[in-house]
């Protein structure tokens, strides 16, 4: 991506797989804030780039620099710093004197397949699990970093502080985890003129809360949402010459992106909640009136967003005959992405086929139940074992799936609570990506506080309900400031990826977007509605943004979906695609 200094705006945003294994983390540093821009003497780390201090690894010809403080002022010098590795053939490098470290100097002319030093993409994994810290690299490892190497990329590793790493002393909070990753990007290009690479072909990697927040990272490139973090923490806001740098990316790959939290209580009652009717959706309770009033509201948050399909037709949802807002041209855009994903499964594979389900969360290890069926009827009747919801045709080997309530009772359960992101009593896990500090888990999304204070009293007519779920909790909450003296409306803003994209919203064409999307989602998935990574394609594709590889994959869930092949492999391929060589 050529990205132009100049236009940036200037107004006052598993494991192995990513190369990433665990690291250890030292003593939080309680940084000196401060507002100073790049060039502050008063600063306590330097954002040079320090050329002469590479290590060397003779056997597999890479050079690689460990915990490179990448701001001038961090909050936190056990997560903000990077490392990163490049292939030999971009330097060319003299032994220093004290016999282990290295001079070098960017050649452009070194080549690796078909990338040189002047053009070698840089990727960046973000795997950040429920928005978690990324702990950055302590030790040299090749194995974690060798198919990114060998495919000619330049490998960028930086440490992001999450919802899990605050201190007594210190909220790591939305939104900081994206904060540390767009200043890592400008140290980058700070320092592009004594590293090899293209900072143009910047390319953001993750899965699940990853993929949040490299969706989050690609949508709000330079958003001026995010530069009171960025000043705070002496992230690199212009060059040595004084032009503005950027912290916009050329590409995303997000796997599973648990995104656009400010509406996801209401989308996940809509898409799945209405069809159950346990646990605290059963029948008598509070929270079962609750989850169909967040069903109900849901319709009209959406049809405020004016998404329109391939062909521009306006996509809303109507009211139906028979459950929450199950008809209109939303509906059915819904239930044809449905069928796309069903029918790309049976042509990717043949019977007999073993399905095996995901027995715990990525990169546990852990699987599920294994079932082999032996031919496609067989699986279309297990599909329809509870209701008839898929019709096959097998001469030409296509299923047509009839409706979102069969397909979400067969293979999308809802295994959340209502409430699924922000939680009534502030016990989900995204309470704590907003948390205004340790141990402080609070309420984010106005949507649901709207929600709550329309109803509440009814709910009050329940025996289950608690005053302190409460519209007030809320509003409490929502007035709270953060260390930088925004609110919880600003830093909701700050993560929401349609913020940037959709007209509803203040933050529309004021950052820079990524030009490059590949989204993979398991369409089994409970963690999160199919409307998340669906709108999210819509939304980037009604801003402009050409090439925007979806889709979602059947038979798999909450994982590195891919409909065929290994992720890594898929995903290197994809960047060879969108980079220049």
């Amino acid at each position: 991506m050529e990205i132009n200094r100049r236009t940036v705006i200037r107004s006052a945003a598993a494991l192995a797989a990513f190369g990433i294994a665990e690291g250890t983390a030292g003593t939080a540093f309680a940084g000196t804030s401060s507002s100073s821009s790049s060039s502050d003497t008063s600063s306590a780390y330097s954002l040079e780039f320090d050329p002469t201090a590479w290590s060397y690894d003779a056997t597999n010809d890479v050079y690689y620099q460990i915990g490179k403080v990448y701001v001038a002022n961090p909050a936190a010098t056990d997560y903000e710093n990077l490392s990163i590795y490049v292939p030999g053939a971009y330097l060319t490098a003299t032994a220093n004197s004290d016999g282990t470290t290295y001079t070098a100097k960017a050649d452009p002319k070194g080549t690796v397949g078909d990338y040189s030093g002047r053009t070698a993409p840089i990727v960046i994994p973000v795997n950040t699990p429920g928005y978690a810290h990324q702990s950055p690299a302590t030790s040299y490892s090749y194995t974690s970093v060798s198919q990114y190497l060998e495919a000619g990329h330049i490998y960028v590793w930086p440490g992001l502080r999450g919802r899990d790493s605050s201190t007594s002393t210190r909220s790591d909070a939305a939104p900081w985890g994206v904060t540390d990753l767009k200043a890592a990007v400008r140290f980058l290009r700070y320092n592009r003129s004594v590293l090899p690479g293209s900072t143009d072909d910047i390319v953001l990697f993750g899965m699940s809360g990853g993929g949040a927040q490299d969706t989050v990272a690609g949508t709000s490139g330079d958003s001026p949402l995010y530069f009171p973090y960025l000043r705070s923490i002496g992230a690199a806001m212009e060059d040595a010459h004084g032009r503005p740098l950027s912290d916009a990316v050329n590409a995303v790959m997000a796997w599973c992106p648990i995104t656009n939290l400010q509406e996801a209580n209401l989308s996940y009652e809509w898409n799945m909640g209405q069809f159950a009717s346990t646990s605290t959706r059963a029948s008598g309770t509070w929270t079962s009136a609750y989850s169909t009033d967040l069903a109900k509201a849901w319709p009209k948050y959406l049809n405020r967003l004016g998404l329109r399909d391939e062909h521009g037709r306006r996509l809303a949802l109507t009211e139906s005959d028979s459950g929450v807002y199950l008809a209109g041209s939303y509906y059915d855009h819904l239930i044809k992405v449905i069928t796309t994903s069903l029918n790309n499964f049976l042509a990717d594979n043949t019977f007999p086929y073993t399905i095996t389900t995901q027995g715990g969360p990525p990169g546990s290890g852990q699987t599920g139940t294994s079932t082999t069926y032996e031919t496609v009827d067989d699986y279309i009747a297990y599909l329809n074992s509870a209701s008839t919801w898929v019709t096959y045709d097998s001469a030409t080997n296509t299923a047509t799936v009839s409706g979102l309530e069969g397909f979400v009772n067969s293979q999308k359960n809802a295994n959340k609570p209502v409430g699924a992101f922000d939680g009534y009593s502030r016990g989900q896990g995204e309470n704590s990506v907003f948390a205004m500090g340790l141990n402080a888990p609070s309420h984010f999304a106005p949507l649901t506080r709207d929600v709550i204070k329309a109803n509440e009293a009814t709910y009050a007519t329940y025996s289950d309900w608690n005053t302190a779920y409460g519209s007030a909790a809320y509003d409490s909450d929502f007035a709270q400031k953060d260390s930088v003296g925004k609110d919880m409306g600003w830093r909701a803003d700050a993560y929401n990826p349609l913020y940037f994209l959709s007209p509803a919203f203040a933050g529309y064409r004021r950052s820079q977007v990524a030009r490059h999307w590949r989204i993979r989602t398991g369409i089994m998935q409970g963690d999160t509605g199919n409307t998340t990574e669906i709108n999210l394609r819509l939304a980037l594709e009604n801003y402009g943004i050409r090439d925007v590889d979806f889709a979602t994959v059947w038979a798999q869930a909450h994982t590195m979906a891919e409909r065929t092949g290994d992720a890594t492999t898929n995903f290197i391929s994809w960047v060879a695609s969108v980079t220049k060589k």
